[in-house]
């Protein structure tokens, strides 16, 4: 279940990971790149695409993503003048006049797109922007424009604005949009929307039967970022096996260093089976005759950003204890979700009832069975034994704390996350807010508040909303003192 932050406005605030590939396998500097969706309307608006041309989509040349961004509806036919140059009036006019003799929505909205792209080839990016939030928030069935307006704004960098276009494509299309899902997710995680860029981008992959490269990247990106190494590992495995060329995947297996955080242990070995094992300053898992790394084809790319200070722990299990956590998470990924928790109170049995991996995993599947009770119980041993290590477990803990009304508790966990997470997510600050506004704190909201506002700008992509959220939660603070 997802809380939802009280600040923003549907789902729309700006954070990590700008550098997350979108619909394409990109290494974490590279820019943005997308591709418009190349179906018709009407297979847009009736089938959803197979896994094979779902695949095709990801890779996509600069050039080739020219033809996805829109225009504004004014009628002056004056050259368009920028440091770059000018636009020809002629041109300009020319472009207006076929918009006008388009004879269907969809021709006209590919002249718009043609004509934003002229704004960005001049430089002038405020034009493409207004032209393609205008172009968003027309009222027509176009699933397929909508996802290449949302592309145009992706790279533009509106997140906001994409994340609500490809929520329109997808709606428009009843949730069988993979490509869009996927593109969703990706701007979902760079915004720090974890819960969320979760559900689609598993969404994408279900429909696609699991073999949708681009998404199992994706995935094991959010995965990383929240410390769950081997579920991120996971993923991109299961990206290669389905693209062997993916290079980003490749390169983020290889740069893993071993299988995520989770080793085998040999038949051999006399001690307790599955242990949790503290990492070397190197990052390797100990070297003892007793350990055998799980093998992994050599692949990679880079994680998505955390916090540097952020020691993960390793563990070592058993071959048949490490074969039913696998079972369990193929079950969970299949919303499977009472055969998956029983698979994780196996591992739990297999290891004296405590091993980090299990208990996060069935705390998630227990939230999503809204058994918050035993949720609580499975996962406070986490953030009292490891927490510091295995930081997302106070936020997941806090929700649980938010839903029951503990409110004071849900702060207290939530900032412990902001803390944790707030110099690359600081969505965790949203969340310390609501709580806070609940509690009557509106002092310390308004604090929280202004943390997110000020790392967002500190990125380039401050929120429309938070000028006038601030002055709203300001004016509440001051009508709440108490008169001279």
């Amino acid at each position: 279940m997802q809380v939802r932050s009280f600040f923003a406005l549907p789902l729309l605030v700006v954070i990590i990971l700008a550098s997350v590939p979108l619909a394409t396998g990109q290494t974490p500097n590279s820019s943005v790149q997308v591709k418009p969706d190349p179906a018709t309307p009407s297979q847009q608006s009736s089938t959803p695409e197979s896994a094979s041309r779902s695949r095709r989509a990801v890779p996509a040349s600069p050039e080739q993503e020219a033809a996805a961004s829109p225009t504004p509806s004014t009628s002056t036919e004056a050259p368009l003048i920028s440091e770059k140059g000018a636009i020809p009036a002629s041109e300009i006019a020319a472009l207006r006049d076929e918009m006008k003799a388009a004879t269907n929505e969809q021709a006209r909205a590919r002249l718009q797109l043609k004509l934003v792209d002229h704004f960005v080839a001049a430089g002038l990016r405020q034009e493409a922007i207004a032209a393609l939030k205008a172009m968003s928030e027309e009222d027509r069935f176009d699933p397929q424009g909508f996802y290449n307006i949302a592309n145009a704004q992706a790279r533009l960098g509106e997140s906001e604005g994409a994340i609500k276009s490809y929520r329109k494509a997808i709606d428009q299309r009843k949730g069988q949009y993979s490509r869009a899902e996927n593109n969703l997710g990706v701007m979902l995680l760079r915004t720090g929307q974890w819960d969320e860029a979760y559900e689609v981008l598993m969404s994408a992959l279900r429909q696609e039967n699991f073999r949708y490269a681009e998404a199992s990247f994706n995935l094991g990106r959010l995965y990383a970022a929240r410390g769950e190494d081997d579920l991120a590992v996971r993923e991109w495995r299961r990206a290669v096996i389905v693209d062997p060329k993916h290079e980003a995947a490749a390169r983020a297996l290889s740069n893993s260093g071993y299988a995520g955080n989770i080793a085998l242990t040999s038949p051999s070995a006399g001690s307790n089976p599955s242990t949790p094992v503290r990492r070397e300053p190197s990052g390797k898992a100990p070297s003892t005759s007793s350990v055998e790394p799980v093998k992994l084809a050599r692949a990679g790319a880079g994680k998505p950003p955390r916090d540097a200070s952020l020691s993960l722990p390793s563990y070592t299990m058993d071959a048949e204890a490490y074969a039913l956590l696998q079972r369990g998470r193929s079950a969970r990924e299949r919303g499977r979700n009472e055969e998956a928790a029983d698979n994780y109170r196996q591992v739990l049995a297999r290891t004296g009832g405590y091993f980090p991996p299990a208990n996060l995993e069935l705390g998630y599947v227990l939230m999503v069975l809204k058994r918050f009770d035993e949720a609580i119980a499975t996962l406070l041993p986490v953030t009292v034994r490891d927490g510091s290590q295995i930081p997302i477990s106070h936020y997941h803990l806090a929700r649980l704390y938010e839903l029951r009304g503990e409110l004071k508790l849900a702060e207290e966990h939530y900032s412990r996350a902001a803390e944790v997470y707030g110099g690359t997510n600081t969505q965790f600050f949203l969340d310390v807010g609501r709580v806070r506004e609940k509690q009557g704190n509106l002092a310390g909201a308004l604090m929280s508040l202004e943390q997110y506002v000020t790392g967002m700008e500190r990125q380039g992509h401050k929120p429309e909303w938070s000028d006038e959220r601030l002055t709203l939660l300001r004016q509440k603070l001051a009508a709440s003192q108490p008169k001279p």
